[in-house]
């Protein structure tokens, strides 16, 4: 038994893991960097908070990669209508409340549930894909894949929760091409990319079409709100230049000039104190990690297990192409964070989860190879 475990374990992926050790411990170090100085920040603990979820996501990826990923295919159904219940929940209480709400306040910590949807939509789409996959080419199924996501969207579109819930919507067209979507099926979804956008500005909060609008038709003399976030970002990237002004002495970080800089524009704070190649580096550990997932979707050895991992991959690099995409002007402000180096517990521990599944995968196919 024992030799059988051992013989099991030796395909776990300590390239990944070793990448994922090294983006939290360099995001930690800089979430440190980013709240010094500023006494309400320090006061919130948030690199101790930070390094606690780090710590019970690391546990949460050896649970997860110890149990057969194909035990998720069983009860994906329970778990697609607890996270709507979980959603619905959130959203009747937090109207009620506070007028919306993205967490629950448990009085210790905040808990996002919207993160965790992202993995348990890419758990029951990959378990529908595989299940369909000889259906695919007929678009009524493809549509109810797309009732079910927006089954879980709608919650979070009410929260109101722009950049997650189009997370989710890259989430199902990705799994829906790996699983063999037709070119011409294919241009349709493109063109309804392209249509309902547009159709569906006029339905968007106030601030998410401010922030539209602001990146679209900037006004150089606005000196607050978004605006004013983006041109510190910016300022803080350029001042960085090729080896950055040292940790824990970017001027814009330090004198707190660059706003949000634990979260949203932390990739900013390292541009200024680690320089051009300092963040190429993270930049280039972070791809190496969407490559090793990807490989695993390439070697997993059914198609629940590659859906998995492709899902995982797309999560992590496209919320990492937005985030660096708005600290350069390049799209809109959102929310979203930069994986697993941003301030986000909740981000940091769905994320982690999402590689302890992709190391399940990894633990149950034939051979691994670098």
């Amino acid at each position: 038994m024992r030799q059988q475990a051992f013989s099991t374990w030796r395909y776990f992926d300590f390239w990944l893991m070793g990448a994922v050790v090294l983006l939290v411990i360099f995001g930690i170090t800089m979430i440190r960097s980013a709240v010094a100085g500023n006494i309400e920040l320090v006061a919130l603990n948030l690199v101790q908070r930070q390094l606690i979820f780090a710590v019970a996501g690391f546990v949460v990826i050896l649970i997860v990669t110890s149990i057969d990923y194909r035990l998720w295919s069983s009860i994906s159904r329970p778990m697609y209508w607890g996270t709507m219940g979980v959603l619905v929940v959130l959203y009747v209480v937090g109207s009620a409340l506070y007028g919306s709400a993205r967490w629950f306040d448990t009085g210790v910590i905040l808990i996002q549930p919207s993160e965790l949807a992202k993995i348990v939509l890419i758990l029951v789409l990959a378990d529908y894909f595989t299940r369909h996959k000889d259906l695919m080419q007929d678009l009524s199924w493809v549509a109810r894949s797309f009732l079910m996501t927006m089954g879980i969207v709608v919650w979070i579109l009410l929260q109101p929760n722009l950049s997650t819930s189009i997370v989710m919507i890259v989430l199902w067209f990705a799994l829906l091409w790996a699983s063999g979507l037709r070119i011409k099926h294919l241009l349709i979804f493109i063109g309804a990319a392209i249509v309902i956008p547009i159709a569906g500005f006029p339905f968007l909060v106030d601030y998410q079409k401010k922030r539209i609008l602001n990146f679209l038709f900037p006004d150089p003399s606005a000196r607050h709100g978004d605006i004013y976030n983006i041109q510190q970002a910016l300022i803080s990237i350029g001042s960085g230049g090729w080896f950055g002004e040292g940790y824990g002495h970017g001027t814009q970080v330090q004198l707190r000039f660059l706003k949000v800089r634990q979260s949203d524009f932390i990739f900013s704070a390292m541009a200024q104190e680690f320089g051009f190649v300092g963040t190429l580096l993270v930049v280039l550990v972070l791809l190496f990690v969407i490559y090793r997932c990807v490989h695993t979707a390439r070697i997993a050895s059914d198609t629940f297990g590659a859906l998995i991992a492709y899902g995982v991959a797309t999560m992590i690099a496209f919320q990492a192409i937005v985030n660096i995409g708005v600290n350069l002007n390049l799209v809109p402000a959102t929310g979203l964070t930069l994986p697993f180096v941003s301030y986000g517990g909740s981000s940091l521990l769905s994320t982690l989860l999402g590689i302890g599944l992709v190391e399940s995968v990894n633990l149950r196919q034939k051979s691994l190879e670098f």
